[in-house]
């Protein structure tokens, strides 16, 4: 009798864990996402669509939907999912095939497919299976990871995913968030840091030959035969110089941060986003915050990715297993990695490379997808147990 009220007392001593400032954060950001996008797409809106809510109310839709796949997957064990690792792996690569027969055109690049009036972009899609199949092929693979051929072997498995990414779709900054996703997982996964410490001197070493070699055919008078990825290299050394062309856009991107100020212009009071600024709701998003809520605005919302980077790591030093620690640094780095990609090309830090703010920017295969990975790390959280000592 003793011994059933102790084991009782154990289970009601112990509970799952339930991160709820995690879950707060990402409703904060959902929230803001749409009251940024509906401020800065109601002029374009009401001139192409006649309806100025026209971009919000897709956006609300595609949240909706995030919410309830984030619910679902979060009260389903996440151990349920390794099991669709190599068929999510398949099907990314079908996706991104099918988007050459069927894929629609915008913008100069074929990254959408289109199911009746629904829009899927398969790069969110690959982004998501590639964080399944590499968490699953590491717990696989265990201490072989440690040696070359193992390494290696993970290191490679991105590659054909991100290449078709760049070639097929044109989406180079989804193929880098692809392959740093694997880096980071890796990363975490095993201890030899030297080999990462060349791999990142190496691709140093090669940005910097691309940009050499860009900057003389430019001078050499062959920029026409440079492709728009070395026009956008061109344009991020000297933005002024192709201020009719690809440097357009990251100058009105910094007028708006520069005129917003400290406090900024106050909330739908900016001004580059009245056919000045292309893609304001997309892209360029994070200019439009700071010219309507000034430095603070920026500032405010670049420390709520901080603290959502570090509920996190919380939950993968606290993970039951391996496998749950690898998903939710997976999702850490895809989030961490496309915020900083972000924020680095508004700011003129690195090329433009056309890449989406998380929770923030208008996109709804990017917000529907994001809000399912939350959902895995939500799912990994629950399978902490926390006891009373």
């Amino acid at each position: 009798m003793a011994q059933r009220n102790s084991t009782r007392t154990r289970k009601s001593n112990s509970e799952n864990f339930m991160d709820y400032s995690l879950l707060f954060i990402v409703l904060f950001l959902l929230g803001f996402g749409l009251v940024m996008v509906y401020s800065t797409s109601y002029y374009e809106a009401n001139l192409e669509y006649g309806d100025s809510a026209y971009f919000l109310k897709k956006q609300v839709f595609a949240t909706i939907l995030g919410l309830i796949s984030m619910m679902v997957v979060a009260n389903i064990p996440y151990h349920f999912w390794e099991r669709f690792a190599v068929i999510g792996y398949i099907v990314s690569v079908v996706l991104i095939l099918l988007i050459i027969p069927f894929g629609r055109e915008s913008h100069g690049a074929k990254r959408w497919l289109y199911i009746g009036p629904l829009s899927l972009q398969p790069a969110e899609v690959a982004k998501l299976c590639m964080i399944l199949f590499l968490a699953s092929m590491i717990c696989t693979m265990g201490k072989q990871i440690r040696f070359r051929k193992g390494f290696w072997t993970v290191m490679l498995v991105p590659m054909p995913i991100a290449l078709m990414l760049w070639r097929i779709t044109q989406n180079l900054s989804s193929a880098i968030i692809v392959v740093g996703i694997a880096v980071l997982m890796l990363f975490v996964s095993c201890p030899d840091y030297k080999r990462f410490f060349l791999l990142a001197l190496a691709a140093a070493a090669a940005g910097v030959v691309i940009v050499f070699t860009i900057v003389k055919m430019a001078e050499a008078s062959q920029a026409d035969n440079l492709d728009f990825r070395g026009a956008r290299i061109l344009a991020w050394l000297d933005p002024e110089a192709y201020a009719s062309g690809k440097g357009f856009q990251t100058i009105q991107a910094l007028y708006a941060i520069g005129s917003g100020g400290v406090l900024g212009k106050g909330l739908g009071a900016s001004m580059q986003k009245l056919g000045f600024l292309p893609e304001a709701q997309n892209d360029m998003i994070f200019s439009i915050i700071c010219e309507e809520l000034g430095l603070f605005g920026g500032y405010a919302v670049i420390i709520m990715f901080i603290m959502l980077i570090w509920r996190f790591m919380v939950i993968a030093n606290n993970a039951p297993d391996l496998f749950g620690a690898l998903l939710v640094v997976g999702v850490l780095g895809h989030i961490a990695i496309q915020v900083i990609l972000n924020i680095a090309v508004v700011t003129n830090t690195i090329p433009n490379t056309g890449i989406s703010l998380p929770f923030i920017s208008y996109g709804g295969s990017s917000v529907m997808f994001l809000l399912i990975e939350i959902g895995l790390v939500l799912s990994v959280a629950r399978g902490i147990r926390l006891k009373d000592l």
